[in-house]
């Protein structure tokens, strides 16, 4: 980076999944950035819910990226993750292959990603954890939704060999689907009928980049 360059800000809390994933591509790409942590609730001024966070992203939720080098603020792990890429990936190191169909193949496991695997494993974790009643209903459907989302993904991953979810290499792709996939045991559930899931899990926790981002994040690894 050039001798100007402003480190990048990441806005996270130390748990939670959405965080990590843009620190990893941050580390990919060697990119300086600097973590500001936020707790839950609605602290005016140390709350993700609070007037001061809600100033720089109305949603209120975690990842927020601002850039001052370019003067732009994104939020939502999505867009943060395809801001970092456009202007920061310019040698394509975590981005899709050349073809029109590696291009359709990148979108469409990230927005099942965001879009189903991610909101189902969230549901899973909410009823098995912090709902404030019991409902054992809700848990079954969304326990049994998470399994078919990691059905859909043990079959991509045969494609590769458990190495990654693109057949090619390891992409942003991987780093959208790692801090959820890991979450598995605190959800309540098992890879015993995933065992790519599992290899593919154990390949990406010996990346130096994913190991940096849980320690900025988490400070653990």
């Amino acid at each position: 980076m050039a001798a100007h360059f402003k480190p990048l800000v990441l806005h996270a809390h130390a748990t939670g999944p959405n965080p990590v994933k843009i620190a990893m591509a941050l580390e990919a790409l060697n990119v300086p950035f600097e973590v500001k942590q936020w707790e839950f609730g609605d602290d005016p001024k140390k709350g993700v819910k609070g007037a001061e966070y809600l100033k720089i992203n109305e949603n209120g939720r975690v990842p927020t990226v601002e850039d001052p080098n370019t003067g732009i603020v994104a939020w939502e792990s999505g867009a943060c993750m395809n801001y970092i890429r456009r202007v920061y990936d310019t040698g394509n190191r975590i981005g899709p292959g050349e073809s029109g169909q590696d291009l359709v193949d990148f979108e469409k496991w990230e927005y099942f990603l965001l879009s189903t695997l991610g909101p189902m494993c969230g549901q899973t974790n909410w009823f098995r954890h912090f709902n404030a009643q019991k409902n054992d209903d809700a848990l079954q459907r969304y326990t049994a939704q998470t399994y078919r989302c990691y059905d859909v993904l043990e079959g991509q991953l045969k494609k590769s060999g458990g190495e990654s979810i693109l057949p090619s290499r390891v992409t942003a792709v991987d780093y959208h689907f790692e801090p959820w996939v890991r979450m598995y045991s605190f959800a309540g559930l098992s890879l015993d009928n995933y065992p790519l899931i599992k290899k593919w899990l154990g390949l990406m926790a010996t990346r130096e980049e994913v190991q940096e981002a849980y320690i900025k994040i988490q400070g653990k690894k």
